[in-house]
């Protein structure tokens, strides 16, 4: 079954089948999701069975919402399919595009609303195998630090934004504890 994404083709947004819009490398929306408690960031290692980025560490939850699928119902309907997680509350924080290689002749390009998720206790997930292979909670400072060694084992779209767009995905407090 193919699957239909909003994608933007000559300035109209329709539906495209998603392998062909990462095949012409079409801008088309997206959505990502980071879950945070205290410092840390859940993040989620792909399904060695992904067509592209497979065994790669990704922020907590990303997809592409269904044509017509509210932002924030997607939101909500990735974490729920992925990680298990049916009650949690996305907070909206910026609009980000990218573009990146991930291999394969494949190309994101998306225009993604990008989510934050505060908890004060990791909830308790079962995960989708042929989704997510793994997740741990890392401190937000030490992830930089292993993107910097090694960045060969997460995504394009995650060093994207940790690199480029902290600051609008994160509360200060995060990026600068010693501050507050």
């Amino acid at each position: 079954m193919s699957v239909m994404i909003p994608t933007w083709v000559n300035g109209q947004l329709m539906p495209v089948e998603k392998l062909k819009a990462h095949q012409d490398g079409l801008l088309h929306k997206a959505v990502s999701v980071f879950m945070i408690c205290g410092t840390s960031i859940l993040i989620q290692r792909r399904a060695l069975e992904k067509y592209h980025t497979p065994g790669l560490w990704a922020n907590t939850c990303c997809t592409h919402p269904f044509w017509d699928e509210p932002d924030m119902k997607c939101a909500k309907r990735r974490m729920k399919d992925e990680l298990g997680i049916a009650d949690c509350q996305p907070i909206f924080r910026d609009k980000i595009e990218y573009r990146a290689d991930v291999g394969n002749g494949l190309t994101e390009h998306e225009s993604v609303s990008v989510f934050s998720i505060h908890v004060e206790t990791p909830p308790q997930m079962t995960l989708n195998l042929d989704e997510v292979m793994e997740i741990r909670w890392v401190n937000y400072h030490t992830l930089k630090s292993e993107v910097r060694a090694d960045s060969g084992k997460f995504t394009p779209w995650l060093k994207i934004y940790l690199e480029q767009h902290a600051e609008r995905i994160f509360d200060p407090k995060l990026l600068n504890p010693a501050d507050h």
